[in-house]
Order: C-alpha cells, then sequence, then structure tokens
C-alpha cells in the first residue's frame, strides 16, 4: 500500500489548480493519508473528499506521515523547488503541477538529486496522457500527415498574453511539441513589449508569482529533428481571461494538416485537402478518437469527488488524465522504469522557454540544450 500525502495551498487568494490533488482517488494499492494547507480560514470539511489528517504546515506532515507519494496541488513554481527539495531528502516520490520549477539551475539540481536517490518526479503536463495527443502522436508516426513540415501553437492570449501565458500555458505546448517530434534543436525569438525588443531587465509583474518573465508579445521559433519548424505565438488582450479558442496545435505535413483546440472536448480535427494553399478547400474533418479509461483495479471515476464541475469536459479532461498520470507513476515507482511525464521532459519546456528569452535579448539563434543554465531576466 503506497501512502499518498498532499500540499494544498489555497490562501493568499491564489487562482484555482487542474484539480491534482484528487488524482489518486480511487486508485488501487493507494491509501491517501493527509493534506497540508496553511490556509487556516479552511476546516476538514471544505475538502472534497476530506483528508484523513489536516496539517498546517506540510514539512511537519512529511515529517510524521512519512508518505511514500507527495502531491503538489500549487501551480505555482516558485513554490515547488523547496517543497521537492524537502520531498527528496525524505525518500517520497513526487507529483507535481506544472510548470515543474521556474529556473533551470533549480531543475538541474531536482533532477540531479533525485536520480541520486531513486526518487521519481512526474510532472502534470496533461496531454502526454490524453487519447486526443495519443491519437495524434500515431497518425504522425504512421505517416498520415506525410512528411511533417511545420507546427503551429498558439497561447490563450488573454490578459497574460506574451511571455506569462508562455509560462502558464505555453508550457502544456512546448511539452507536447517535444512528445510529438522529439527534443528541440534550436530557438530563434522575438518578444517585445509596448512594441519595442525586451531587455533583460524589462521584468513584468504577473497575475500570479510564476519565476521571471518579460514581454507582451512573444514569437518563438524552434527547430525539432526531421526538419520541422515549429513557431509558438502569443499576444495579449485578444481574448477575455475564460476564452480558450485561441489556444491549441496544428501540424501541418504534405499530406495533411491535423489540429486540436484546448476548449470543451478538445477534438481532434484533419484537413486533407491538399495539395496547398489549404485557403482555396480547406475542410477540418473530426477524427474519432478512443477515450475509455481502463486501469485494473479501480474504482469508477466519481466526477463529483474530482473536479468542481462534473458537467464540464474540461473538468472532466482534467479528471481523466490526473487519474492516468498518477497511475503512471504509481506504475513506474513499482516496476522502476521512466515516467511517461518526467522533471527531465519538463526540463525540455523550461528550456524552450527560458531559451527564447535569452535568443530575444542576445539576438541571435541557439543551440539546445543550453550551454548558459542562468535565466537571462536575472539580475
Amino acid at each position: 500500500m503506497r501512502k499518498v500525502c498532499i500540499i494544498h495551498e489555497t490562501g493568499n487568494g491564489r487562482l484555482g489548480g487542474h484539480f491534482i490533488e484528487n488524482a489518486f482517488l480511487g486508485l488501487p494499492g493507494v491509501e491517501i493519508a493527509a493534506i497540508a494547507d496553511s490556509n487556516k480560514d479552511r476546516t476538514v470539511a471544505d475538502y472534497i473528499p476530506r483528508p484523513a489528517q489536516r496539517y498546517y504546515d506540510y514539512k511537519e506532515m512529511i515529517e510524521k506521515e512519512r508518505p511514500d507519494i507527495l502531491v503538489l496541488a500549487s501551480r505555482l513554481p516558485e513554490e515547488h523547488f523547496e517543497q521537492i527539495d524537502f520531498a527528496i531528502e525524505h525518500h517520497c516520490h513526487v507529483l507535481t503541477e506544472k510548470p515543474f520549477v521556474a529556473d533551470i539551475i533549480q531543475a538541474d539540481y531536482l533532477i540531479s538529486k533525485a536520480a541520486e536517490q531513486n526518487i521519481q518526479i512526474a510532472v502534470a503536463h496533461l496531454g502526454r496522457f490524453a487519447p486526443v495527443f495519443q491519437t495524434m502522436k500515431r497518425m504522425i508516426a504512421e505517416g498520415e500527415l506525410g512528411q511533417v513540415l511545420s507546427c503551429y501553437l498558439r497561447g490563450k492570449e488573454d490578459n497574460r498574453g506574451g511571455g506569462e501565458d508562455m509560462m502558464v500555458l505555453g508550457s502544456h505546448l512546448l511539452d507536447m511539441a517535444a512528445y510529438l517530434f522529439g527534443h528541440p534543436l534550436e530557438v530563434y525569438s522575438d518578444i517585445r513589449v509596448n512594441g519595442r525588443n525586451i531587455t533583460s531587465g524589462d521584468i513584468m509583474q504577473t497575475d500570479e508569482p510564476i519565476g521571471l518573465t518579460a514581454g507582451d508579445e512573444v514569437m518563438a521559433f524552434y527547430r525539432f529533428p526531421g526538419n520541422i519548424n515549429t513557431i509558438f505565438e502569443s499576444r495579449r488582450g485578444m481574448v477575455e481571461r475564460n476564452i480558450a479558442t485561441r489556444l491549441g496545435i496544428v501540424v501541418t505535413g504534405t499530406k495533411a494538416s491535423i489540429a486540436v483546440r484546448f476548449e470543451n472536448d478538445r477534438s481532434l480535427r484533419i484537413c486533407k485537402n491538399f495539395p496547398m494553399p489549404n485557403e482555396d478547400e480547406s475542410n477540418f474533418e473530426r477524427v474519432f478518437v478512443d477515450t475509455a479509461l481502463e486501469i485494473p483495479g479501480a474504482d469508477l471515476i466519481d466526477y463529483t469527488q474530482c473536479v468542481l464541475n462534473p458537467a464540464s469536459e474540461n473538468h472532466r479532461y482534467y479528471a481523466d488524465n490526473n487519474r492516468r498520470i498518477a497511475w503512471d507513476l504509481l506504475q513506474s515507482i513499482e516496476k522502476n522504469r521512466q515516467l511517461a511525464s518526467s522533471a527531465t521532459d519538463a526540463l525540455w519546456s523550461l528550456e524552450m522557454i527560458i531559451g527564447a528569452y535569452r535568443s530575444a535579448i542576445e539576438r541571435h539563434p541557439l543551440t539546445f540544450p543550453l550551454i548558459e543554465r542562468k535565466h537571462p531576466l536575472c539580475k
């Protein structure tokens, strides 16, 4: 039986997460032992489901409970470093919300320390577990798009558009590009604030403390193996906060284009009206995706216990894939195998973000892995 403890901070006006605190509910061989939350305005009755034990200090929880697995529900990367470091010191595996951490040097340190202790760190880039993106990856591998030429990633582009969008939501998209195509080779970017090129002094205030951030406009070009060119773009103020229609990914090959928008059911669509130009007769059709969630010995998932709005397709997406990543972590611990979404995987998307800043400031392309590990916005 694996003992799971959860750090789920709810105070200080922080924004909501993606319900990863409930990822292990109903999974076999798991005991959810305790939750830590320093917010004294909340009682045990406020948590669904109610924890067996409630702590105000996560260090006290870890020292007393001695869990096998620690879940970090906070979406603030600046909180993760100390929590993960403490977990590793107490021989505890980790499932953490993204972004992993805000700094490459911190990531290098944690990955190295975890490897020395044989500790697994899973990072909740949920697209790797979602059938829609697994189907996209399979179709690419089976040649349904022909030779892949390019990939277009677009952020949410609300009031966080630009650098903040690149960190909060772009981390998902950039991780998805690495999942589909392999590790990136190069980056060249143009990042601006009020129409001018950013400098190392252009650090901006963000909605949440997510690390050093700059720019209200990002255009980053990445080169992947197989001569695949990928663009990430985000501009501030294009839509209102709760609209996700711009957030998505399009992959184009010599035979077809395939696309997913991060809204509602995240349907997979394909356009086979080639050759180009596709504006002459483009027609995207839905692709069937088998979304069956089967985990041996697991209880039937109860969305009323996992998310705020069980009728929401977005919330059900989080619940399903939180469960999948939790199961993958359990299996990885049991079989001593690699995770499907590890801290090492998350490091690549972090390098893609920080590399975009350095390229924009220095005005030249950079290769991966980055030689200079220090954040270019760090004074």
